[in-house]
């Protein structure tokens, strides 16, 4: 499978921000999300093909016992399956990132993660119109499968983290969580601020801040940029 990298560093999102982990990130997608933070991995994805045996030994050299798979879309791999069932195996605390939209076969009974960290896309992720590919009308028939996150759902623990720009993102959100049956009171439902520069978070988490509090959300900072800045391998 195609690998964009693999480094150690902090997580920077949702119930683990701050745990050490090694981040496993594939490259590919199925998305072309306009705001997407590593376009290394979907509009224009790059990495190096890597055997599964690699993959699980370069791990093993950073020696994190927390592990996140992610990407671009880590669940249109097959071999995504292997490596996360044999981190497991080997101890490792495994978390999957991924949109939600696709789920590799044959899945199987056996639990592939830990953490299963959802991040469904919201109408105001697609392309613009004249996209080339044809991805705009692409993105949108693709980024909502409730069959798909309601099989993630009832998998194991899960998180779901919306990214939120606006107010009509809040609400379109609030929709979705309605028609899966996902309750905010479960404790795993964030609401992520849009943005991949500092002043881009501040403005967003100003006015997100105080919305997730009235409605009764989590909010998930993007520590990792507010940390690092945008950079790889962060």
């Amino acid at each position: 499978m195609q690998i964009a990298e693999i480094y150690q560093s902090l997580q920077g999102e949702g119930l683990l921000a701050g745990t050490p982990s090694v981040f496993v990130r594939t490259s590919g997608c199925n998305l072309r999300c306009q705001w997407c933070d590593t376009p290394f991995t979907s509009w224009e994805p790059t990495g190096t093909l890597m055997a599964v045996a690699d993959i699980i030994a370069a791990v093993e050299r950073l020696q994190r016992r927390h592990v996140v798979v992610t990407g671009g879309e880590p669940l249109l791999f097959r071999e995504t399956l292997a490596v996360c069932r044999e981190l497991r195996r080997r101890g490792q605390h495994v978390t999957i990132e991924t949109a939600g939209t696709v789920l590799p076969e044959p899945l199987g009974t056996d639990p592939i993660a830990d953490l299963m960290s959802i991040s469904p896309k919201l109408a105001s992720s697609g392309p613009p119109t004249h996209t080339p590919g044809g991805w705009a009308a692409r993105h949108a028939a693709a980024r909502r499968r409730d069959d798909v996150l309601q099989t993630l759902l009832n998998g194991g623990p899960w998180q779901l983290k919306f990214v939120i720009d606006s107010p009509i993102d809040l609400d379109e959100a609030k929709r979705w969580l309605d028609d899966l049956g996902a309750r905010a009171a479960d404790g795993a439902v964030f609401m992520m601020p849009q943005g991949v520069s500092r002043g881009d978070l501040a403005r967003t988490t100003a006015w997100l801040a105080a919305a997730c509090e009235s409605r009764g959300y989590r909010l998930a900072h993007r520590h990792h940029i507010e940390w690092f800045g945008h950079a790889r391998a962060t």
